[in-house]
């Protein structure tokens, strides 16, 4: 596994709230200062990097006299926006001082959830990396709502690193890693060195809540680990607090959680797909449509549809739902919702006479369908 990160060329590193603000109190500027110049040796070896940071909101705490994060929405914004100068201000200096350019990259779910914008983020990150820019990537929160957010910077690090196709994911932390119990509650957890990211078990290892300043927790890591390996990309969960970790990670030594993605890379547009994080609509399927598209890799027929819940247009992303209610796909639907009614549970050959016309067979085809 060592080896693995070793030999990498591009990571994507995400370091938490705690390892760049001092207990949430502004910015500390000698961390920020630490993370600069290990990733400008990992620069200088030859790695390209791309950073998620935290700490914008705590920043704008600061600056702002607010001793607790707020609740509301246009609070947190306003946080964001104030706390953004002083983040990427505190990046830029740093970075500097090894001659290295950065650039600030704010993102929603609705720049990667449009095709078109989506591709556009991708090609502008890897000339950016082409040009040897250290990117800053961050949530958008000044104009992001709950209907569209990320959630957390683990989950947009995840959808970053499938964004540029990267090797590793190295997420950063105050923990050492993942353990078999949360540590803070159950002192004899054993620490979890190896695993395959995805594995079940890991989600019920994981403690469910953040702290005041930080919106993560260990499970949103986990869940990240999960969503990178799409790409086949491995993850690393380590302690931020471990001198010269990224430096000792890149030279092969064993720090943390490693979570090995042993799935090939899914194609770029069906890893568009699977990284929506929200849908459209949902498609109820039968036993037999969903052996269809799990062990026969078919395409969705109208005749293996149940249910459909949602309104969604043609071209949609939707969500096809299992027998048991669990999301086994999604995909790109060729009618809308309610063509789709009149049309679900009949055979294909149906739908000339129940719609009048045919754009397609398929409510979904393969080729615009992801397994999950």
């Amino acid at each position: 596994m060592t080896a693995r990160l070793q030999a990498a060329r591009r990571l994507v590193i995400k370091v938490g709230s705690s390892l760049v603000t001092n207990q949430g109190q502004g910015l500390d500027k000698a961390a920020i200062a630490r993370w600069a110049a290990q990733i400008a040796q990992l620069r200088s070896g030859g790695k390209e990097v791309v950073l998620v940071s935290s700490g914008a909101i705590a920043e704008g705490m600061q600056r702002l006299g607010w001793k607790r994060r707020p609740q509301a929405m246009h609070e947190l914004q306003a946080a964001a926006a104030v706390g953004q100068m002083g983040l990427v201000q505190g990046y830029e200096t740093a970075f500097r001082e090894h001659g290295l350019h950065t650039a600030q990259v704010l993102l929603t779910h609705a720049d990667l959830a449009d095709r078109q914008r989506y591709l556009n983020a991708r090609s502008t990150l890897r000339t950016l990396l082409a040009l040897g820019v250290i990117p800053i990537i961050n949530e958008n929160d000044t104009v992001v709502t709950d209907e569209i957010k990320f959630g957390d910077n683990d989950t947009l690090a995840a959808l970053v690193t499938n964004l540029i196709e990267a090797d590793y994911l190295i997420i950063l932390t105050d923990q050492a890693g993942l353990h078999t119990r949360d540590p803070r509650a159950h002192p004899s957890a054993e620490l979890v060195r190896d695993a395959t990211a995805g594995a079940p078990e890991l989600e019920q290892m994981c403690g469910k809540v953040g702290s005041h300043i930080a919106r993560g927790g260990m499970l949103t890591k986990v869940l990240a680990a999960k969503r990178a390996a799409r790409s086949g990309a491995h993850t690393v969960i380590a302690s931020g607090h471990e001198a010269g970790v990224l430096l000792r990670l890149a030279q092969g030594e064993a720090i943390g959680t490693h979570l090995v993605a042993q799935t090939m890379p899914i194609a770029a547009r069906k890893q568009w797909l699977a990284d929506h994080l929200q849908v459209s609509g949902r498609l109820l399927l039968d036993a037999g449509a969903m052996r269809a598209l799990i062990k026969d890799g078919k395409s969705l027929l109208p005749i293996g549809v149940k249910g459909i819940e949602g309104s969604f247009e043609r071209g949609a992303v939707v969500a096809c739902i299992s027998p048991e209610g669990r999301e086994l796909a999604r995909g790109l639907v060729n009618y809308g919702a309610g063509e789709a009614r009149r049309i679900l549970g009949r055979p294909s050959s149906d739908i000339l006479s129940v719609l009048g016309y045919v754009d397609e067979p398929e409510l979904i085809h393969r080729d615009n369908l992801v397994l999950l």
